[in-house]
Protein backbone atom coordinates (compact mmCIF):
# COMPACT_ATOMS: atom_id res chain seq x y z
CA UNK A 1 0.00 0.00 0.00
CA UNK A 2 1.24 3.65 -1.37
CA UNK A 3 2.37 5.79 1.92
CA UNK A 4 2.72 8.90 1.99
CA UNK A 5 5.99 11.69 1.65
CA UNK A 6 8.08 11.71 4.49
CA UNK A 7 9.24 15.04 5.92
CA UNK A 8 12.89 15.81 6.27
CA UNK A 9 13.92 15.33 10.01
CA UNK A 10 16.90 17.66 11.16
CA UNK A 11 19.71 15.93 12.72
CA UNK A 12 20.60 18.10 16.03
CA UNK A 13 23.99 17.83 17.66
CA UNK A 14 24.44 16.87 21.09
CA UNK A 15 23.87 13.90 23.60
CA UNK A 16 20.14 11.96 23.77
CA UNK A 17 18.52 9.34 25.00
CA UNK A 18 15.75 6.86 24.88
CA UNK A 19 12.36 7.91 25.94
CA UNK A 20 10.47 6.57 29.18
CA UNK A 21 6.95 5.60 28.22
CA UNK A 22 3.98 5.00 30.54
CA UNK A 23 3.68 1.16 29.73
CA UNK A 24 -0.39 -0.32 29.81
CA UNK A 25 0.47 -3.68 31.02
CA UNK A 26 3.25 -2.55 33.98
CA UNK A 27 1.20 0.36 34.94
CA UNK A 28 4.55 2.31 35.15
CA UNK A 29 7.26 4.29 33.23
CA UNK A 30 9.86 1.95 31.88
CA UNK A 31 12.45 2.97 29.20
CA UNK A 32 11.82 2.14 25.56
CA UNK A 33 15.48 1.11 24.82
CA UNK A 34 15.82 -0.66 21.40
CA UNK A 35 18.29 -3.99 21.04
CA UNK A 36 19.24 -2.09 17.82
CA UNK A 37 16.20 -0.39 15.81
CA UNK A 38 13.15 0.82 17.64
CA UNK A 39 10.19 -1.52 16.18
CA UNK A 40 7.18 0.16 16.07
CA UNK A 41 3.23 -0.67 15.51
CA UNK A 42 0.91 1.81 15.35
CA UNK A 43 -3.01 0.41 14.37
CA UNK A 44 -4.62 2.12 11.42
CA UNK A 45 -7.41 3.41 10.80
CA UNK A 46 -10.74 1.83 9.21
CA UNK A 47 -11.23 3.89 6.34
CA UNK A 48 -14.54 6.03 7.23
CA UNK A 49 -14.35 9.43 8.20
CA UNK A 50 -11.10 10.08 8.23
CA UNK A 51 -9.47 11.84 10.16
CA UNK A 52 -10.56 13.09 12.90
CA UNK A 53 -8.70 14.93 15.50
CA UNK A 54 -9.05 11.80 17.67
CA UNK A 55 -6.93 10.55 14.94
CA UNK A 56 -4.20 12.94 14.30
CA UNK A 57 -3.34 13.66 18.45
CA UNK A 58 -2.65 9.34 18.48
CA UNK A 59 -0.82 9.30 15.29
CA UNK A 60 1.17 12.56 16.14
CA UNK A 61 1.38 10.79 19.65
CA UNK A 62 4.01 8.23 17.73
CA UNK A 63 4.86 10.38 15.64
CA UNK A 64 6.61 11.90 18.52
CA UNK A 65 8.01 9.29 19.97
CA UNK A 66 9.64 8.32 16.68
CA UNK A 67 11.49 11.45 16.89
CA UNK A 68 12.82 10.99 20.03
CA UNK A 69 14.21 7.62 18.51
CA UNK A 70 15.81 9.21 15.77
CA UNK A 71 17.32 12.15 18.12
CA UNK A 72 18.56 9.12 20.34
CA UNK A 73 20.67 7.80 16.99
CA UNK A 74 18.43 4.76 16.66
CA UNK A 75 16.82 3.46 13.04
CA UNK A 76 13.12 3.05 13.19
CA UNK A 77 11.11 0.44 11.88
CA UNK A 78 7.45 1.15 11.67
CA UNK A 79 4.44 -1.09 10.46
CA UNK A 80 0.87 0.40 10.38
CA UNK A 81 -2.14 -1.49 9.19
CA UNK A 82 -5.29 -0.19 7.51
CA UNK A 83 -9.19 -2.20 8.25
CA UNK A 84 -9.99 -1.56 4.76
CA UNK A 85 -12.40 -4.68 5.67
CA UNK A 86 -14.84 -4.66 8.29
CA UNK A 87 -18.74 -3.97 9.76
CA UNK A 88 -18.47 -0.73 10.17
CA UNK A 89 -17.39 0.47 6.71
CA UNK A 90 -19.37 -1.82 5.13
CA UNK A 91 -22.58 -0.66 7.10
CA UNK A 92 -21.02 3.08 5.74
CA UNK A 93 -20.87 2.01 2.49
CA UNK A 94 -24.35 0.64 2.42
CA UNK A 95 -25.78 3.61 3.75
CA UNK A 96 -24.46 6.04 1.67
CA UNK A 97 -24.93 3.66 -1.76
CA UNK A 98 -20.98 3.96 -2.25
CA UNK A 99 -18.96 0.65 -3.19
CA UNK A 100 -17.27 -0.31 -0.05
CA UNK A 101 -13.81 -0.69 -2.12
CA UNK A 102 -14.64 3.25 -3.42
CA UNK A 103 -14.97 4.31 0.26
CA UNK A 104 -11.92 2.49 1.85
CA UNK A 105 -9.65 4.14 -1.59
CA UNK A 106 -11.25 7.57 -0.81
CA UNK A 107 -10.84 7.80 3.15
CA UNK A 108 -7.59 6.66 2.46
CA UNK A 109 -6.18 9.21 0.55
CA UNK A 110 -7.37 11.57 2.52
CA UNK A 111 -5.77 10.62 5.42
CA UNK A 112 -2.78 10.32 3.42
CA UNK A 113 -3.72 13.96 2.68
CA UNK A 114 -3.59 14.62 6.09
CA UNK A 115 -1.15 12.96 7.67
CA UNK A 116 1.52 14.69 5.10
CA UNK A 117 0.08 18.16 5.79
CA UNK A 118 0.85 17.49 9.91
CA UNK A 119 4.51 16.20 8.86
CA UNK A 120 3.60 12.94 10.51
CA UNK A 121 6.70 10.45 9.24
CA UNK A 122 4.84 7.58 7.49
CA UNK A 123 5.15 3.93 7.88
CA UNK A 124 7.88 1.86 6.76
CA UNK A 125 5.52 -0.71 6.14
CA UNK A 126 1.82 0.43 5.42
CA UNK A 127 -0.23 -2.84 4.90
CA UNK A 128 -4.04 -3.05 4.11
CA UNK A 129 -5.99 -6.22 5.36
CA UNK A 130 -7.07 -6.84 1.78
CA UNK A 131 -3.43 -7.11 0.80
CA UNK A 132 -2.32 -10.50 3.19
CA UNK A 133 -5.73 -12.30 3.60
CA UNK A 134 -4.03 -15.62 2.29
CA UNK A 135 -1.17 -14.81 5.60
CA UNK A 136 -4.74 -14.39 7.67
CA UNK A 137 -6.15 -17.29 6.51
CA UNK A 138 -2.85 -19.65 6.80
CA UNK A 139 -2.46 -18.24 10.22
CA UNK A 140 -6.05 -19.31 11.22
CA UNK A 141 -5.11 -22.59 10.13
CA UNK A 142 -2.74 -23.25 12.14
CA UNK A 143 -4.52 -22.24 15.26
CA UNK A 144 -6.61 -24.44 14.43
CA UNK A 145 -4.70 -27.12 14.02
CA UNK A 146 -2.82 -25.81 17.52
CA UNK A 147 -6.29 -26.35 19.30
CA UNK A 148 -6.04 -22.75 20.08
CA UNK A 149 -9.02 -22.27 17.49
CA UNK A 150 -12.38 -23.93 17.06
CA UNK A 151 -15.63 -23.47 14.42
CA UNK A 152 -18.74 -22.00 15.20
CA UNK A 153 -20.83 -22.89 12.34
CA UNK A 154 -18.59 -22.17 9.27
CA UNK A 155 -16.42 -19.55 11.27
CA UNK A 156 -13.69 -19.66 13.31
CA UNK A 157 -12.67 -18.64 16.94
CA UNK A 158 -9.90 -18.17 19.15
CA UNK A 159 -9.95 -20.74 22.12
CA UNK A 160 -8.69 -17.91 24.76
CA UNK A 161 -8.39 -20.78 27.87
CA UNK A 162 -6.32 -22.77 25.27
CA UNK A 163 -4.29 -20.25 24.22
CA UNK A 164 -3.80 -18.96 28.00
CA UNK A 165 -2.35 -22.80 28.70
CA UNK A 166 0.15 -22.82 25.72
CA UNK A 167 1.51 -19.78 25.22
CA UNK A 168 2.73 -16.82 27.33
CA UNK A 169 0.11 -14.77 27.25
CA UNK A 170 -2.57 -14.63 30.07
CA UNK A 171 -5.92 -12.46 29.27
CA UNK A 172 -5.76 -9.24 31.00
CA UNK A 173 -2.28 -9.14 31.45
CA UNK A 174 -1.90 -6.28 28.87
CA UNK A 175 -5.33 -4.25 29.98
CA UNK A 176 -5.78 -5.28 33.92
CA UNK A 177 -9.40 -5.39 33.50
CA UNK A 178 -11.53 -7.87 35.55
CA UNK A 179 -13.71 -10.29 33.49
CA UNK A 180 -17.00 -8.32 33.77
CA UNK A 181 -15.46 -5.26 32.21
CA UNK A 182 -14.03 -7.16 29.63
CA UNK A 183 -17.74 -8.81 28.27
CA UNK A 184 -18.94 -5.34 28.42
CA UNK A 185 -16.36 -3.74 26.52
CA UNK A 186 -16.38 -7.06 24.12
CA UNK A 187 -20.17 -6.35 23.24
CA UNK A 188 -19.69 -2.49 22.70
CA UNK A 189 -16.82 -2.79 20.67
CA UNK A 190 -17.15 -5.43 18.03
CA UNK A 191 -17.44 -9.07 20.13
CA UNK A 192 -20.20 -11.02 20.32
CA UNK A 193 -19.77 -12.50 23.59
CA UNK A 194 -23.96 -14.06 23.56
CA UNK A 195 -23.67 -15.89 20.31
CA UNK A 196 -24.37 -19.67 21.33
CA UNK A 197 -21.95 -22.03 20.47
CA UNK A 198 -18.69 -20.26 21.77
CA UNK A 199 -16.41 -21.97 24.79
CA UNK A 200 -16.19 -18.64 26.19
CA UNK A 201 -18.11 -15.47 25.73
CA UNK A 202 -14.84 -13.27 25.30
CA UNK A 203 -13.36 -16.10 22.71
CA UNK A 204 -12.86 -13.81 19.14
CA UNK A 205 -13.76 -14.08 15.33
CA UNK A 206 -10.82 -15.30 13.69
CA UNK A 207 -12.37 -15.82 10.64
CA UNK A 208 -16.16 -15.00 9.46
CA UNK A 209 -17.34 -17.04 7.08
CA UNK A 210 -18.87 -15.79 3.82
CA UNK A 211 -22.35 -14.06 3.69
CA UNK A 212 -24.46 -13.04 0.65
CA UNK A 213 -23.67 -9.39 -0.34
CA UNK A 214 -20.94 -9.35 1.92
CA UNK A 215 -17.06 -9.61 0.25
CA UNK A 216 -15.28 -12.57 0.57
CA UNK A 217 -12.09 -14.49 -0.37
CA UNK A 218 -10.67 -18.27 -0.38
CA UNK A 219 -8.10 -19.10 2.21
CA UNK A 220 -7.13 -22.54 4.01
CA UNK A 221 -10.00 -22.28 6.21
CA UNK A 222 -12.62 -21.36 3.50
CA UNK A 223 -14.06 -18.37 1.94
CA UNK A 224 -14.69 -15.29 3.97
CA UNK A 225 -12.59 -12.77 5.72
CA UNK A 226 -10.75 -12.03 8.47
CA UNK A 227 -11.80 -11.40 12.31
CA UNK A 228 -10.67 -7.86 13.69
CA UNK A 229 -7.85 -8.53 15.79
CA UNK A 230 -5.88 -11.61 13.36
CA UNK A 231 -5.09 -8.63 10.98
CA UNK A 232 -2.57 -6.78 13.33
CA UNK A 233 -1.71 -9.81 14.64
CA UNK A 234 -0.47 -11.43 11.31
CA UNK A 235 0.63 -8.25 9.83
CA UNK A 236 2.64 -7.18 12.73
CA UNK A 237 4.54 -10.34 13.22
CA UNK A 238 4.85 -10.39 8.91
CA UNK A 239 7.26 -6.67 9.38
CA UNK A 240 8.45 -6.65 12.97
CA UNK A 241 8.68 -9.91 14.32
CA UNK A 242 8.01 -11.22 18.12
CA UNK A 243 9.17 -9.09 20.85
CA UNK A 244 9.10 -5.99 19.03
CA UNK A 245 9.84 -2.72 20.92
CA UNK A 246 6.08 -0.57 21.43
CA UNK A 247 2.86 -1.04 20.45
CA UNK A 248 0.71 1.48 20.18
CA UNK A 249 -2.75 3.23 19.53
CA UNK A 250 -5.27 4.83 21.01
CA UNK A 251 -7.13 3.91 24.68
CA UNK A 252 -9.65 2.89 23.25
CA UNK A 253 -8.22 -0.50 21.71
CA UNK A 254 -6.61 -1.89 24.85
CA UNK A 255 -9.10 -4.39 25.15
CA UNK A 256 -10.37 -6.20 23.40
CA UNK A 257 -8.24 -5.06 20.61
CA UNK A 258 -4.86 -5.37 21.69
CA UNK A 259 -4.84 -7.58 24.63
CA UNK A 260 -6.57 -10.34 22.28
CA UNK A 261 -3.83 -9.12 18.93
CA UNK A 262 -1.09 -10.01 21.84
CA UNK A 263 -2.72 -13.46 22.67
CA UNK A 264 -2.92 -14.19 18.88
CA UNK A 265 0.73 -13.48 18.51
CA UNK A 266 1.80 -15.58 21.74
CA UNK A 267 -0.33 -18.29 20.38
CA UNK A 268 1.19 -17.96 16.83
CA UNK A 269 5.49 -17.39 17.92
CA UNK A 270 5.65 -18.63 21.05
CA UNK A 271 6.44 -15.18 22.42
CA UNK A 272 5.25 -11.84 23.47
CA UNK A 273 4.14 -8.86 20.67
CA UNK A 274 5.66 -6.28 21.93
CA UNK A 275 7.55 -5.21 25.15
CA UNK A 276 5.85 -1.29 25.89
CA UNK A 277 2.17 -1.38 25.37
CA UNK A 278 1.36 2.97 24.79
CA UNK A 279 -1.80 4.28 24.69
CA UNK A 280 -2.86 8.02 23.60
CA UNK A 281 -5.89 9.34 25.04
CA UNK A 282 -9.50 10.49 24.03
CA UNK A 283 -10.23 13.57 23.03
CA UNK A 284 -13.94 14.76 23.27
CA UNK A 285 -15.84 17.55 21.67
CA UNK A 286 -18.97 19.37 22.49
CA UNK A 287 -18.67 17.67 26.22
CA UNK A 288 -18.83 14.00 24.33
CA UNK A 289 -15.67 11.50 22.98
CA UNK A 290 -15.54 12.53 19.24
CA UNK A 291 -16.71 9.30 18.11
CA UNK A 292 -18.25 8.59 14.41
CA UNK A 293 -21.66 7.35 15.87
CA UNK A 294 -22.19 11.05 18.14
CA UNK A 295 -21.18 12.42 15.06
CA UNK A 296 -19.13 14.73 16.78
CA UNK A 297 -16.02 14.40 14.48
CA UNK A 298 -13.42 17.85 14.36
CA UNK A 299 -11.86 16.75 10.66
CA UNK A 300 -8.43 17.75 10.01
CA UNK A 301 -9.70 18.38 6.29
CA UNK A 302 -11.97 20.68 6.92
CA UNK A 303 -9.66 22.66 8.90
CA UNK A 304 -7.30 22.61 6.34
CA UNK A 305 -10.11 23.79 3.60
CA UNK A 306 -11.34 26.61 6.05
CA UNK A 307 -6.90 28.05 5.49
CA UNK A 308 -5.76 26.67 9.32
CA UNK A 309 -1.92 26.41 8.82
CA UNK A 310 -1.61 22.42 9.31
CA UNK A 311 1.43 23.09 11.96
CA UNK A 312 -1.21 25.35 14.05
CA UNK A 313 -3.54 22.12 14.42
CA UNK A 314 0.19 20.22 15.54
CA UNK A 315 0.47 22.63 17.92
CA UNK A 316 -2.73 22.54 19.00
CA UNK A 317 -2.50 18.70 19.54
CA UNK A 318 1.14 18.92 21.01
CA UNK A 319 -0.24 21.41 23.78
CA UNK A 320 -2.29 18.48 25.42
CA UNK A 321 -0.23 15.45 26.88
CA UNK A 322 -1.06 12.30 24.65
CA UNK A 323 -1.84 9.96 27.40
CA UNK A 324 -5.01 12.35 28.63
CA UNK A 325 -8.53 12.59 27.74
CA UNK A 326 -8.88 16.15 26.99
CA UNK A 327 -11.72 18.01 24.93
CA UNK A 328 -11.25 20.04 21.55
CA UNK A 329 -12.63 24.13 22.09
CA UNK A 330 -12.99 25.81 18.58
CA UNK A 331 -10.81 28.58 20.16
CA UNK A 332 -7.97 26.01 20.64
CA UNK A 333 -6.53 26.90 17.08
CA UNK A 334 -6.97 30.23 17.35
CA UNK A 335 -4.10 29.63 20.22
CA UNK A 336 -2.04 27.67 18.59
CA UNK A 337 -2.30 29.64 15.39
CA UNK A 338 -0.73 32.87 17.73
CA UNK A 339 1.67 30.38 19.18
CA UNK A 340 2.55 29.68 15.35
CA UNK A 341 3.11 33.57 14.72
CA UNK A 342 5.23 34.26 17.81
CA UNK A 343 7.37 31.79 17.10
CA UNK A 344 7.96 32.63 13.00
CA UNK A 345 8.76 35.96 13.85
CA UNK A 346 11.42 35.08 16.32
CA UNK A 347 12.50 32.16 13.54
CA UNK A 348 13.01 34.97 10.94
CA UNK A 349 15.75 35.91 13.12
CA UNK A 350 17.81 33.03 12.17
CA UNK A 351 21.74 33.84 12.41
CA UNK A 352 24.98 32.06 12.46
CA UNK A 353 26.68 34.86 14.03
CA UNK A 354 25.35 33.87 17.27
CA UNK A 355 27.18 35.24 20.87
CA UNK A 356 28.06 32.63 23.62
CA UNK A 357 25.21 34.13 25.59
CA UNK A 358 22.42 33.08 23.50
CA UNK A 359 24.56 30.23 22.61
CA UNK A 360 24.54 28.94 26.38
CA UNK A 361 21.03 29.71 26.75
CA UNK A 362 20.02 27.53 23.88
CA UNK A 363 22.08 24.69 24.98
CA UNK A 364 19.84 24.68 28.23
CA UNK A 365 16.70 25.18 26.18
CA UNK A 366 17.18 22.32 23.88
CA UNK A 367 18.10 19.88 27.04
CA UNK A 368 15.20 20.96 28.27
CA UNK A 369 13.54 20.17 25.72
CA UNK A 370 14.73 16.94 25.10
CA UNK A 371 14.17 15.88 28.96
CA UNK A 372 10.68 16.71 28.52
CA UNK A 373 9.83 15.04 25.50
CA UNK A 374 11.99 11.60 26.56
CA UNK A 375 10.09 11.84 30.05
CA UNK A 376 6.43 10.38 28.49
CA UNK A 377 6.38 12.46 25.11
CA UNK A 378 5.87 15.71 27.53
CA UNK A 379 5.32 18.10 24.80
CA UNK A 380 3.35 20.77 27.05
CA UNK A 381 6.12 21.02 28.94
CA UNK A 382 8.30 21.51 25.71
CA UNK A 383 5.76 23.85 24.40
CA UNK A 384 6.15 26.69 27.34
CA UNK A 385 9.69 25.97 27.78
CA UNK A 386 10.09 27.29 24.28
CA UNK A 387 7.41 29.94 24.45
CA UNK A 388 9.25 31.61 27.31
CA UNK A 389 12.84 31.27 25.64
CA UNK A 390 10.39 33.15 22.87
CA UNK A 391 9.18 35.86 25.37
CA UNK A 392 12.87 36.89 26.28
CA UNK A 393 13.31 38.25 22.95
CA UNK A 394 16.64 37.00 21.52
CA UNK A 395 18.41 39.43 19.27
CA UNK A 396 18.87 35.99 16.80
CA UNK A 397 18.66 32.54 17.07
CA UNK A 398 21.06 30.03 15.69
CA UNK A 399 20.27 27.24 13.22
CA UNK A 400 20.73 24.81 15.62
CA UNK A 401 17.65 25.48 17.75
CA UNK A 402 15.51 25.89 15.59
CA UNK A 403 16.63 22.57 13.88
CA UNK A 404 15.58 20.84 17.15
CA UNK A 405 12.10 22.41 16.89
CA UNK A 406 11.48 21.28 13.84
CA UNK A 407 13.06 17.51 14.85
CA UNK A 408 11.92 17.05 17.89
CA UNK A 409 8.09 18.72 17.57
CA UNK A 410 7.36 18.74 13.83
CA UNK A 411 7.48 22.45 13.48
CA UNK A 412 9.15 23.75 10.84
CA UNK A 413 9.60 27.44 11.24
CA UNK A 414 11.46 28.28 8.76
CA UNK A 415 10.32 29.88 5.33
Amino acid sequence: MRTWSRPVVPHVDGESRPPFLFDTATRQLVEARPDDVARLYVCGVTPYDATHLGHAATYLAFDTLQRVWLDAGYRVHYAQNITDVDDPLLERAAETGVDWRELAAEQIELFRGDMESLAIIPPDDYVAVTEVIEQIGRATRILLDRGMGYRVDDDVYFDVQAAQDAAPWELGEESNLDRATMLALSAERGGDPDRPGKRDPLDPLLWRASRDGEPSWPSEVGDGRPGWHIECSVIALMHLGRDFTVQGGGSDLIFPHHELSAGHAAALSGHPLARVYSHAGMVAYQGEKMSKSLGNLVMVSRLREGGVDPRAIRLALLAHHYRSDWEWFDGDIDEATQRLERWSELARRESVDITADIARVEGELLEEVRSAVRADLDTPTALIAIDLWVATAPAAVSPLMLDAIDALLGIRLRA
